[in-house]
């Protein structure tokens, strides 16, 4: 009850086991070296060095944001480094603590620079509002519900029933909706920094209309762990002038 941080992008308290960042930092900066060790990374080339580019630029962006809003030491902790990986996945992610991967697989869909700060934008937001240490505590509660369960209902079929029912219900009834609602917070405070960054916010709709054509198929919205397509495309429209707005306030008048 007391695991809470608060979210300089929303105001909101969060649930978070993990808020000094000590424990969790470390363990994923370490996973993070070994992905890249069992993998093929791209060095070298202008793609490399673009990921790169975006990346920094939008940390700074973040950087000026956090300062500005009166967080001044909320990144001492965050070690940025972005790598481009050989991969046909259409896929980016980012670890806590700023670990971000883009697959080769994915830059079609970016298409340019700017296309990469959508991404890059929606990634560095999860890492800066805590979005895997919220997702880890998440799943915690979750598996503590089960297995008080599993402890109070003493008769074999019960128990069997209730198993069932509390992996689908606390699925499609909270862990999905928790990770829908993560995706679109990244999505709003992406396209802020990367406004800030310089890079022209309205792209990012553009770029989903793209994956929605790239796409073969989805779940339904309710099954999945990320907004369809089509919200997304509808609700980055709708941000774009809010981020414009937040750029401006930090000299940025002229998009590239």
């Amino acid at each position: 009850m007391t695991a809470c941080k608060t979210n300089p992008f929303t105001g909101k308290s969060t649930l978070n086991f993990y808020g000094d960042n000590s424990s969790l930092f470390p363990t994923a900066f370490a996973e993070y070296d070994k992905f890249l060790k069992s993998n093929e990374v791209v060095n070298g080339t202008a793609e490399a060095a673009m990921i790169t580019r975006a990346g920094q630029r939008i940390a700074r962006a973040a950087e000026r944001w956090l300062i500005a809003n009166g967080y001044p030491g909320y990144l001492k902790d965050y070690r940025w480094e972005y790598n481009l990986v050989k991969d046909k996945a259409v896929n980016a992610w980012c670890m806590p603590g700023g670990k971000i991967v883009f697959y080769t697989g994915i830059l079609p869909i970016c298409q340019d620079e700017t296309g990469v700060a959508v991404v890059m934008g929606h990634e560095v937001a999860h890492a800066l509002a805590d979005h895997g240490a919220q997702r880890m505590s998440a799943q915690t509660l979750q598996a503590l519900g089960m297995a008080a369960g599993n402890v109070a209902i003493q008769d074999p079929e019960d128990r069997m029933l209730f198993n069932a029912a509390y992996g689908v219900g606390t699925q499609v009834g909270g862990m999905l909706p928790f990770s829908r609602s993560h995706e679109a917070e990244a999505d709003r405070i992406g396209l802020q920094i990367m406004a800030i960054a310089g890079y022209d916010p309205a792209e990012a709709p553009e770029l989903w209309k793209r994956m929605k054509a790239n796409g073969k198929g989805a779940p339904p919205e309710i099954l999945s762990t990320h907004p369809s397509d089509d919200s997304r495309i509808a609700n980055l429209t709708q941000w774009v002038p809010g981020a414009v707005a937040e750029a401006r306030k930090f000299g940025v008048t002229a998009f590239e």
